[in-house]
């Protein structure tokens, strides 16, 4: 089992920058991914993907709605993951999750990041909320 804890949650204005954190513990050489999910508050809301890193490759995986604002990045001896969002939006309103995951050593597609089913462990998650 891996535990993962959040942090780096926040109150900022549109257009900030606010940089949440990943730490891991536990059975960590079980996984080879990390990946951040977020929730609006809205009824009704799913939890929606955010990016994903894969470990050792480097590979990342971004939605479509944070590519060029948001970067995972990870620290593997550490076993952390980091998000630095820039150019916020109040859309980016959210508890932010982190997630970790031991993927196939095959190629892995977006599609396969961005499953919440393909992640073994959560964190509690942090609020990340963005004024207009």
């Amino acid at each position: 089992q891996v535990q993962l804890v959040e942090s780096g949650g926040g109150l900022v204005q549109a257009g900030g920058s606010l940089r949440l954190s990943c730490a891991a513990s536990g059975r960590t050489f079980t996984w080879n991914a990390m990946g951040w999910f977020r929730q609006a508050p809205a009824p009704g809301k799913e939890r929606e993907f955010v990016a994903a890193i894969r470990w050792n490759a480097g590979t990342t995986f971004y939605a479509d709605s944070v590519k060029g604002r948001f970067t995972i990045s990870s620290d593997n001896a550490k076993g952390t993951a980091s998000l630095q969002m820039n150019s916020l939006k109040p859309e980016d309103t959210a508890v932010y999750f982190c997630a970790a995951g031991r993927w196939p050593i095959a190629f892995i597609t977006s599609n396969y990041a961005s499953t919440p089913d393909n992640y073994d462990s959560w964190g509690q998650g942090t609020q990340v909320t963005v004024s207009s």
